[in-house]
């Protein structure tokens, strides 16, 4: 099988201890609207995509402020990349295992099925498929009862998922988030 690559570049995740100045920044040179917003994240778009930037507010999230935190903590918390298909999400994560590479974090946000990784600095990035056909679709969902129920998801086994693509299951199966509880411990930079 050949490689399979992400159909395109997505969005970008900041970790920031300015919140409302972030948000009114992204707002200013990008003409960004918020599609969605709680004292903790942001998720905002300057086009038809469900989200372009998301913002993690710090003070809520890790309170406790190191006077020397820059680098690390505060930035780009993460990159994300869309593919086609639950398919080829799994498929490639399939391939990367074969290379010796595993996601360290795998996540049904509800908006999108997400596999993390982390390259050899540390850099995070997202690999995902939207959860909707359209962005629409997806804008309703972030500002319903399932979102606000969990905005950061439901875990995931990528080998079941896996599993059951090549047994004949198709990947539309899986891109409904089938339950918001439990709520999944944020992984990854923010985390020792």
């Amino acid at each position: 099988m050949s490689r399979i690559r992400p159909s395109r570049f997505v969005h970008v995740v900041y970790r920031t201890r300015q919140f409302d100045k972030m948000i009114q920044w992204y707002r200013d040179v990008f003409d960004c609207k918020v599609q969605y917003q709680n004292p903790v994240l942001a998720f905002l778009t300057y086009d038809d995509e469900h989200h372009r930037i998301a913002l993690v507010n710090l003070s809520a999230v890790k309170p406790e402020a190191d006077a020397g935190e820059r680098r690390g903590v505060i930035g780009v918390d993460h990159v994300a990349y869309t593919y086609n298909s639950v398919e080829d999400l799994v498929e490639n994560y399939a391939q990367l295992k074969e290379k010796g590479i595993l996601p360290y974090w795998c996540i049904h946000h509800g908006v999108t099925m997400s596999m993390y990784y982390a390259d050899p600095d540390g850099n995070q990035m997202e690999m995902q498929v939207d959860a909707f056909g359209s962005s629409d679709a997806a804008n309703d969902y972030m500002n319903g009862p399932h979102f606000a129920t969990n905005p950061i998801g439901v875990e995931y086994d990528p080998e079941e998922v896996l599993a059951k693509v090549r047994a004949g299951m198709p990947g539309s199966a899986f891109l409904a988030r089938q339950s918001d509880l439990p709520v999944s411990p944020i992984r990854g930079a923010l985390t020792p």
